[in-house]
């Protein structure tokens, strides 16, 4: 979702030569395949078939499978995006060769040293060159971590010029039909987070309240593999609490565009959900995305059942609004494009 709109602002320019690199990570078809296929993406250039690990092993086996592609290609600068291990990997590889790193999503803190994520982001940015954010809180993080303000550009939000570009075509899905053909308000799932699912007490928490609110609102949870290998034999769980498959994300959007509410611990869905004017209810105690709160429709419900049950009573007594945060209106590729042209073709570099 966050290559997708480069992909497309870039592709057209013929000063630009692409290469596209997959590096396996997410290596299930329904959480990687589908959503090249939704997304209009073209078949990687090069499939570094990385696959699942501890988070030493995943990023030590991308970094050296990515190594010999920027070798033999010489690129002029990698464009990373996010906060994954394939972030981190990419951009240190890059680096160790001499080679500019461009940091899309750059600057977003929660400040939980606790999350993999959090170290990925923190790292990546230390060794980046460029770096493009989505909202203000990137800037001032990355102005006090002591990067020249200069290299620092507000372009608004990737995730949601693939939200935009979509959406229209996610809202003629069936999956609704399919799923619930009686109709009627439901609820949206979403959980991936090792502290979340790896810690039984804490899952069994989590899906304690969710069993609760699901005897108010039905609830569809697409389960993330790591999820799915840690709910057997747990929790019962009721039986208005739906597991499906995980979904393409053309289905997905389209679900999560007309829920009632979404429970989830992923950071581009609280992105997603206030620009869709959703409510959402991040199943977290923190989060990088400040501006879905100050703005938007997200809440912290952090992750004890308690804690959980009581956001959501306040949601249902004092529902958000939310606004659209600035700059997220669908073009934050084509100002990426813009100051790549800047940087690196205004004084004759190829």
């Amino acid at each position: 979702m966050k290559v997708a709109p480069l992909w497309a602002a870039l592709r057209p320019d013929p000063d630009f030569q692409l290469i596209l690199v997959h590096t396996g990570q997410h290596y299930d078809y329904g959480m990687s395949g589908q959503f090249f296929q939704d997304l209009g993406l073209p078949n990687p250039d090069h499939h570094l078939e990385a696959g699942s690990g501890s988070h030493a092993y995943q990023t030590a086996e991308i970094l050296k499978r990515i190594e010999p592609v920027l070798v033999e290609n010489q690129p002029r600068a990698v464009v990373v995006v996010g906060d994954v291990n394939s972030t981190i990997a990419g951009a240190l590889a890059a680096k160790k060769l001499g080679i500019d790193v461009v940091h899309v999503e750059a600057g977003l803190r929660s400040g939980d040293r606790s999350m993999p994520e959090e170290i990925n982001r923190v790292a990546t940015d230390a060794i980046s060159d460029l770096f493009f954010v989505t909202e203000e809180s990137g800037r001032s993080n990355l102005v006090r971590e002591g990067i020249d303000p200069q290299r620092i550009h507000m372009v608004g939000n990737v995730m949601i010029d693939s939200l935009r570009r979509h959406l229209e075509e996610a809202l003629r899905s069936e999956i609704r039909q399919r799923l619930m053909p009686q109709g009627g308000d439901y609820g949206l799932v979403t959980l991936h987070r090792p502290a979340n699912v790896d810690e039984t007490s804490k899952l069994t928490e989590i899906l304690e309240a969710l069993n609760r609110i699901a005897g108010e609102v039905p609830l569809y949870w697409p389960v993330h593999p790591r999820s799915r290998a840690r709910l057997d034999g747990g929790v019962p769980l009721s039986p208005r609490l739906h597991l499906i498959e995980p979904l393409g994300y053309l289905d997905f959007l389209s679900l999560e565009a007309q829920s009632s509410v979404v429970f989830t611990d992923s950071g581009g869905i609280q992105e997603e959900t206030t620009v869709l004017g959703v409510p959402c209810l991040t199943i977290r105690e923190n989060t990088e995305r400040p501006v879905t709160i100050e703005c938007g429709t997200n809440r912290l419900a952090g992750t004890t059942q308690s804690s959980i049950l009581k956001a959501w009573d306040e949601s249902k007594r004092n529902p958000k609004k939310g606004r659209v945060p600035p700059l997220w209106d669908g073009q934050a590729g084509e100002r990426i494009h813009a100051v790549l042209r800047h940087e690196y073709l205004a004084a004759g570099c190829r």
